[in-house]
């Protein structure tokens, strides 16, 4: 059991937590979220006996083990196998006193040693690592390989594997998906189901979260609550409780303000000073219910494009790849409205085809075709390096809209959580967090009307993943996204695409069809160990007979799938306008003024019409997914 009981703590002037008091037992996953800063990592330190709180006791049973992921990349030339092995500490000291013991022939000690090794299972140590690292996405050729000869996101995959491998009874993970891939992260979602201890894992992925864990702590108001269920559960119940709170707290306002009305009119009167100074003491010891947050503290929308061409980019048998090639054969149209998601494992080449999209940079053969009205905004982690450190965000967003008023600027940079003065202070120490959401802004900035994101979400938190996601779905631009967030993927995408084993190929199946895939290529690839005979003449008048049959049905369905995406975009823009005039609608004096009842009026009018040309243009939707529904499924 892990228990707090009136539990505070402070980091330097800032207080995380106050009277914190709840309990998790065995079999209790826990999902860890909040805003960032709010303490998830200070709660962990504290677990881990690196923090002492300010006030109140944590409890847990001195015998239970604590397994956690160290944050530093390891190093050295040890094998990655026997780094993970390491985790185990108790294994390997016991497989030291055996090693010690057979050099001194002490036989019955020995025996005794080799006991304990059987009770920590320990024949099974190497098979077990094994394992893990395949799980988590590294070939089996690399398990001898040092750990200095990993890239940084491999080796930080090296200290997650090694956590598991360590024995616990609680066990805490801190953006364990943040080096992962889907693959990866799928794999780890069953292997964390079956963990018997207490689980606490601190995440932005809310699919991940979904599938991992049994129980939300939310942390908020310098309080932790304890939710039973995923996180879309939690989510449900906090919606229904914050519509509860602001009710009550729109009734209480009103009572305080009738009681403050009392006093300001009597409290100096003789006949009612004693009255009124009662009911002062009550509003003083009236409990105050904060207003309630429903709506993320980030909203944003994509600005409309200049231009859209038709036709945007277009790869024609493109060999993609550096030194050598990645990928082959790639023919790839992306058109307006596109709305494409890439999968595959990492290493597959999905970065590697994004950035043949983006300025042709790996192309090595083919063609590559780009509009001249075609203008791309390309997101990718490294990206976040480019910005100028003794540069502000106000001084980054004047060099991409140098037109721009300072108003307009500090709202739009508001609209990404950079308020006050804060718009003028050096990107240097910003987070990862704030700096991705900086470049995502300067991006949108520039009306792109193709986007190119290769792992937008990383870095950001629930709140700003869940506001990107909103934007991404009324952007009526072409997108190509890169993402282990299968929300967002789910979101934004009308279609999936596979990059494997060299190929780029439209994925025909669902996203919840991605791990039953997995599966199936790893069976049949090691049905299939044998490598073909070079040259085979007939499997390629095969593929290349496949890859033009593929290619006229997408030609055959294009008008179909254009009608959709046309109808999608201008439901978008009449949602757009009717958002802006439900703002206007929402401004009390519109009400309480006699000169505009006429304004009243007609925005009430145009309301009314906006909605009605919404719903007929659903049902055209509607009536054109079906069409197109139907002409996939016949030919």
């Amino acid at each position: 059991m892990l228990g707090f009981s009136q539990l505070s703590l402070r980091r330097g002037r800032k207080l995380l937590f106050e009277k914190v008091t709840f309990q998790a037992h065995a079999g209790h996953r826990l999902g860890l979220v909040g805003a960032n800063g709010s303490g998830k990592s200070s709660l962990f330190a504290m677990i881990l006996g690196q923090l002492d709180p300010d006030d109140g006791v944590m409890s847990r049973n001195p015998a239970d083990r604590i397994s956690h992921v160290a944050q530093e990349s390891p190093s050295g030339t040890i094998s990655a196998i026997d780094f993970v092995i390491d985790g185990d500490q108790e294994l390997r000291s016991v497989q030291a006193a055996i090693a010690l013991a057979e050099t001194r022939d002490h036989s019955e000690g020995v025996d005794r040693l080799y006991e304990e090794l059987e009770r920590l299972d320990g024949f099974s140590a190497e098979a077990r690592a094994a394992r893990l690292l395949h799980g988590l996405g590294f070939a089996e050729g690399s398990h001898r390989t040092s750990v200095q000869d990993f890239s940084g996101g491999w080796r930080m995959r090296l200290n997650l594997a090694r956590a598991l491998m360590c024995p616990s009874e609680i066990l805490l993970l801190d953006e364990p998906t943040n080096h992962l891939d889907l693959p990866a992260i799928l794999w780890l979602e069953r292997w964390l189901k079956r963990y018997e201890g207490i689980l606490m894992v601190a995440s932005h992925d809310r699919d991940f979260l979904d599938g991992a864990c049994n129980h939300i702590a939310h942390i908020e108001n310098m309080q932790i609550r304890l939710y039973a269920g995923n996180y879309s559960q939690f989510e449900r119940r906090r919606s229904e409780q914050l519509a509860q709170q602001q009710a009550l707290f729109k009734r209480q306002q009103k009572e305080i303000s009738h009681i403050q009305s009392y006093v300001d009119r009597f409290r100096y009167k003789a006949s009612k000073a004693k009255q009124a100074q009662s009911r002062l003491k009550m509003l003083e010891r009236m409990k105050m219910i904060a207003p309630a947050h429903v709506d993320s503290p980030f909203r944003f929308h994509f600005m409309t494009p200049e231009k859209q061409p038709h036709h945007l980019v277009k790869l024609e048998q493109v060999t993609a790849g550096y030194s050598g090639p990645v990928l082959s054969e790639v023919d790839l149209l992306i058109s307006a409205g596109d709305r494409i998601g890439l999968l595959g494992v990492n290493g597959a080449g999905k970065s590697t085809l994004v950035k043949a999209l983006s300025d042709g940079s790996t192309v090595l053969t083919g063609e590559r075709t780009l509009s001249k009205d075609t203008k791309i905004g390309y997101f990718a982690q490294h990206q976040l390096d480019l910005l100028e450190a003794g540069q502000s965000p106000f001084d980054h967003l004047r060099a991409v809209a140098p037109e721009d008023r300072e108003s307009e600027m500090r709202n739009y940079l508001g609209r990404f959580g950079f308020n006050g003065e804060r718009i003028f202070e050096p990107v240097a120490p910003f987070s990862g967090g704030e700096k991705a959401r900086l470049v995502l802004a300067l991006m949108i900035r520039q009306q792109p009307n193709l986007l190119l994101l290769d792992e937008p979400t990383n870095h950001l938190d629930l709140e700003m993943r869940q506001a990107l996601s909103r934007a991404l779905v009324d952007y009526t631009g072409a997108l190509v996204v890169i993402s282990h967030d299968r929300h967002l993927l789910r979101s934004v995408c009308d279609e999936l695409w596979i990059v494997n084993l060299g190929r780029v190929e439209r994925f025909d199946h669902s996203l919840d069809d991605y791990p039953a895939w997995l599966k199936e290529q790893q069976v049949r690839g090691s049905a299939t160990s044998e490598p073909e005979p070079a040259g085979n003449d007939t499997d390629t008048v095969n593929r290349k007979a496949r890859r033009q049959l593929e290619a006229r049905q997408r030609e055959k369905l294009k008008p179909l799938r254009d009608r959709v995406r046309k109808i999608d975009s201008e439901m978008a823009t009449l949602r757009q306008q009717l958002d802006a005039i439900e703002l206007e609608l929402a401004d009390a004096s519109l009400y309480s003024d006699p000169a505009r009842k006429d304004e009243m009026s007609s925005l009430n009018r145009k309301r009314a019409d906006l909605k009605s040309e919404i719903e007929s243009l659903e049902w055209s939707w509607l009536e054109a997914s079906e069409a197109l529904e139907h002409a996939g499924a016949s030919s």
